[in-house]
């Protein structure tokens, strides 16, 4: 069986991607959540992740002794492995597209997700507000994103970002709770697919799991003092 290694549901953006994907493809896997104690080199958190990656990141997932790290490599790999789970749009082009999406947030979007770290549990429309307010930076990361999602929806017809749910909607899963949890500003169809993604039961058991940790990381948490 795959095995799925995560950090904290609650601040692990990176880990969330494949695990969402993995649920709602209906693929079996066991997860080992490793909490995020530190990052330090001698951490409980770096002993563990060591020990199955040379990254020392999450996340990771094992396969009969198959280590492969990195979303995008999680993601190919599990649609090779299970493709009747049909993760990727069968049609060619909208396939190319949807990678050079998944590309596009993998390596793009710094702003949106140095000012805005994901912070399920956490309400922050002051916070999120000033930040509009005074970062260029993420103003145009949002607008990227609302022009990519309000253009797909609308070429597609939802409720997914293209029809049926993709590796896509997963990999984005994470900006989707960022917009929500900083209130910032997006259009109607863009806040009715928000509430569609959060209602898919992959992303709704990795929502209430985040909700339940209940763990307060002051290295993770740059405005708040506690909870």
């Amino acid at each position: 069986m795959l095995t799925l290694y995560v950090g904290n549901k609650n601040y692990s953006s990176w880990s969330m991607r494949p695990w969402v994907l993995l649920k709602q493809g209906n693929i079996r896997f066991e997860e080992v959540k490793v909490r995020f104690d530190s990052f330090d080199p001698g951490s409980q958190f770096k002993a563990t992740v060591n020990a199955v990656t040379p990254t020392g990141k999450v996340p990771v997932l094992v396969d009969e002794g198959l280590a492969v790290w990195d979303t995008l490599a999680i993601a190919e790999y599990v649609a090779e492995q299970y493709p009747q789970a049909k993760l990727w749009p069968a049609d060619r082009a909208a396939r190319a597209r949807a990678r050079s999406l998944c590309a596009e947030m993998h390596s793009g979007f710094g702003a949106l997700r140095s000012h805005c770290p994901m912070n399920i549990e956490a309400s922050l429309p002051d916070i999120g507000a000033l930040i509009w307010r005074d970062q260029a930076g993420v103003r145009a990361d949002v607008a990227r994103i609302l022009a990519m999602w309000s253009a797909l929806l609308a070429e597609h017809g939802g409720p997914m970002l293209f029809g049926a749910f993709s590796v896509v909607d997963a990999y984005y899963a994470p900006v989707a709770m960022r917009l929500r949890s900083y209130a910032l500003p997006v259009p109607p169809e863009v806040t009715a697919y928000i509430e569609r993604l959060r209602a898919l039961p992959g992303v709704k058991a990795w929502i209430d799991e985040a909700l339940a940790e209940q763990d307060f990381l002051d290295f993770e948490e740059p405005y708040r003092l506690k909870r």
